[in-house]
């Protein structure tokens, strides 16, 4: 093997070896539906921030403005609603998911009912 083949090869760095990745920061889900059909069937794990009462409670309910989120609802519309707004506010990692069934599968978690 001549030199300019050598190069080609890729070897990593000992330190870069040695040192772990970090874990995927995995978004905190945020369904915008009523409590009534959040009780309905919801992601495992999601909180419930009704969209009628998103600009009362976010300050509160969603602390890191920089934290990934991802919202859902119904059918989308409201969370892409609530993502408009979270986002005039300073809120810099939401995305729409759409519908719950959606983001449940989307990110490999359960539907859970109350």
């Amino acid at each position: 093997m001549n030199a300019s083949n050598h190069a080609l090869i890729p070897h990593p760095h000992p330190a870069s070896a040695m040192t772990p990745h970090p874990a995927p920061t995995l978004p905190l889900v945020v369904d915008v539906r009523s409590p009534g059909e959040f009780a309905a069937g919801h992601v495992a794990g999601s909180i419930n921030l009704p969209l009628d009462s998103l600009a009362q409670q976010a300050a509160a309910a969603l602390p890191h403005r920089d934290q990934p989120m991802v919202l859902c609802c119904l059918s989308g519309a409201r969370s892409g609603m609530a993502v408009q707004w979270l986002r005039t506010q300073g809120y810099s990692q939401v995305s729409n998911g759409g519908g719950v069934s959606s983001v449940a599968l989307q990110l490999g978690r359960p539907i859970e009912r109350d």
